[in-house]
């Protein structure tokens, strides 16, 4: 059994893959009950995913004996179709989850180094994200190099400036 787990991009046909990690990127508070399996029906939530392989859109996996466990993925919105942490047009916004029993594992951050290294070589500036400020992965994006842009209610808008 190897714990080291593969990253690399997602297939076409494992796109359906991001439906199971688009729900586990919603953060539910501790004590909280799970939201129901449809939340990411909503239009808020399921733009992340929706048509996903347009250009611009960009997916890594990541794999732990033969099982894929984690996701990251960055889409761009604009003015008239923002998302959470909506910067601006020419900001890729991201988008990660890792299934819980494989957290606090190195994945997540090897799912962010190989984003922000393939960001960089594509020329982008910078990326964007949301998450709630009382979720355990705002240390871990501040860690990262995550600068807080904006707090929108429990939400901290945040940044990356690339390399």
């Amino acid at each position: 059994m190897n714990d080291s787990p593969i990253v690399r991009p997602i297939t076409k046909s494992e796109i359906d893959f991001l439906d199971k990690m688009l729900y586990n990127a919603i953060f539910v508070p501790p004590g909280n009950d799970r939201l129901p399996d449809n939340i990411i029906e909503h239009p808020e939530i399921s733009k992340y995913i929706e048509d996903f392989g347009r250009e611009g859109d960009i997916c890594f996996v990541a794999q732990l004996n033969g099982d894929l466990v984690g996701a990251i993925w960055t889409r761009h919105f604009n003015e008239s179709n923002k998302a959470y942490g909506f910067v601006d047009s020419d900001t890729p916004e991201l988008s990660m989850a890792v299934y819980e029993q494989f957290r606090n594992k190195g994945i997540g951050t090897k799912l962010l180094n190989t984003m922000i290294k393939s960001l960089t070589d594509k020329g982008y500036r910078q990326v964007s994200l949301s998450v709630d400020i009382i979720n355990y992965a705002y240390d871990l994006y501040k860690k990262i190099g995550f600068k807080d842009y904006k707090l929108i209610g429990e939400s901290m808008t945040m940044i990356l400036t690339l390399k």
